[in-house]
């Protein structure tokens, strides 16, 4: 069973409303600015924008009005701060104008969101639809800006975890770096001066040194053309589907991005399920929010033995990629009726998990560049003590 496609998702607009169309908060030197507006805002402007719909559905106030309160909110925030239209919050209110100009013109809500793909994904423009269907569209939002604000605070853990030691690692070999480049070079040149025999810490230093500067130019030349080589086959689809299985098999970061792909699928899953969407739907629009394609291609063969006729949780099993305890879970929750809080349980609980991990490898990754760190320069101040020591005892 495919997901609902966007015409059928809009084939039925609702009734025009009757209040006045939302007020035009452009001047006309930024209307000519109207088709240079990226379409790409962050996760936590969608997160906030949806808390604050809710917000105001919940007050009482209409659907249009709600919209246009939004635009005049987000406006102002540009034009207290001094900022150009191009900032987020005026991005991002030239997008709900236009929002709120289709739901004025008797489009729904739903079908005016997905007129901008590159703000509001399939999963934010379905689980409205649903909303608007079983008339619960405030608390669906709000569970959208609860789910979207989970994943931006789990995401942001994770990032944290792994940018931290690798701009500590950045740091440490820029210093080894210029070391070897200028510091290394002009000690080591008394040396030579003297015609001494050197012991071999130093011979070693000063051919790595020797090697460091004369070609540094053409080892940052291959760093660059690596980075972007790299980067190029990432954007392939084999590339791609390469990288994402290599993730799941690094050493210590493994399990971590496998726990949060898991936290976020689940969820997803759990929410999709509770505004009342097709379990074949739910799995499909769920594709689209894993980020890892090889998890994602998981994800396809589950649909596919669902579609079939096979349960979720034995699908699950099948597809031997994620842990027993998931399927268990999900076993548990489908025989008792009650799937949809199993799977917001799984993701609480590798939720929980995936800030423990990413507190766990922050205080080991720290001391452990640390002490690579020391070991390296340690190196090379021995490299440069000993001829000096053994100077002294000829004197």
């Amino acid at each position: 069973m495919a997901v609902v496609e966007k015409n059928l998702v809009c084939s039925k607009p609702a009734p025009k409303s009757r209040v006045l169309a939302p007020y035009d908060f452009r001047s006309a030197e930024e209307k000519l600015y109207v088709r240079d507006i990226p379409r790409r805002v962050s996760t936590k402007d969608v997160c906030r924008l949806a808390r604050q719909l809710a917000t105001l559905l919940h007050a009482g106030m209409p659907l249009v009005p709600a919209l246009s309160a939004l635009v005049e909110q987000l406006r102002d925030v540009p034009e207290r701060k001094k900022m150009p239209l191009r900032s987020a919050d005026g991005r991002m209110a030239e997008i709900i104008r236009q929002v709120a100009h289709s739901v004025n013109a008797g489009s729904t809500l739903s079908c005016a969101l997905a007129k901008h793909p590159g703000v509001f994904s399939n999963l934010f423009v379905h689980m409205v639809a649903a909303g608007e269907a079983s008339g619960t569209l405030e608390e669906v939002l709000l569970r959208l800006a609860e789910m979207l604000q989970k994943r931006v605070n789990l995401t942001g853990k994770v990032k944290s975890a792994i940018a931290y030691p690798l701009m500590m690692a950045v740091v440490a070999a820029g210093v080894v770096l210029f070391l070897l480049s200028f510091v290394v070079p002009a000690i080591t040149q008394i040396f030579l001066e003297m015609n001494r025999a050197l012991p071999w810490p130093t011979r070693l230093l000063m051919s790595i040194s020797y090697v460091t500067k004369t070609y540094f130019v053409l080892i940052a030349a291959v760093v660059c053309v690596a980075f972007f080589g790299i980067r190029a086959a990432y954007k392939t689809e084999k590339g791609r589907l390469f990288a994402d299985r290599l993730k799941l098999r690094l050493p210590l970061f493994g399990g971590l991005f496998q726990k949060l792909e898991i936290a976020r699928l689940t969820r997803t899953l759990g929410i999709l399920l509770t505004s009342g969407i097709p379990i074949l739907d739910a799995l499909q629009i769920a594709e689209g929010v894993i980020q890892n394609r090889f998890i994602a291609g998981a994800l396809e063969a589950v649909r596919d033995l669902v579609g079939k006729g096979d349960n979720i949780a034995n699908a699950i099993r099948k597809s031997g990629l994620f842990p027993p305890i998931v399927f268990h879970i999900i076993s548990t929750g489908q025989a008792g009726g009650n799937l949809e809080a199993g799977l917001i349980d799984i993701a609480d609980m590798y939720d929980t998990e995936v800030e423990m991990t990413a507190k766990m490898l922050t205080s080991l990754l720290e001391p452990a560049i640390l002490l690579l760190m020391g070991i390296i320069v340690g190196f090379i101040v021995l490299a440069i003590l000993l001829p000096i020591f053994e100077i002294n005892q000829a004197l």
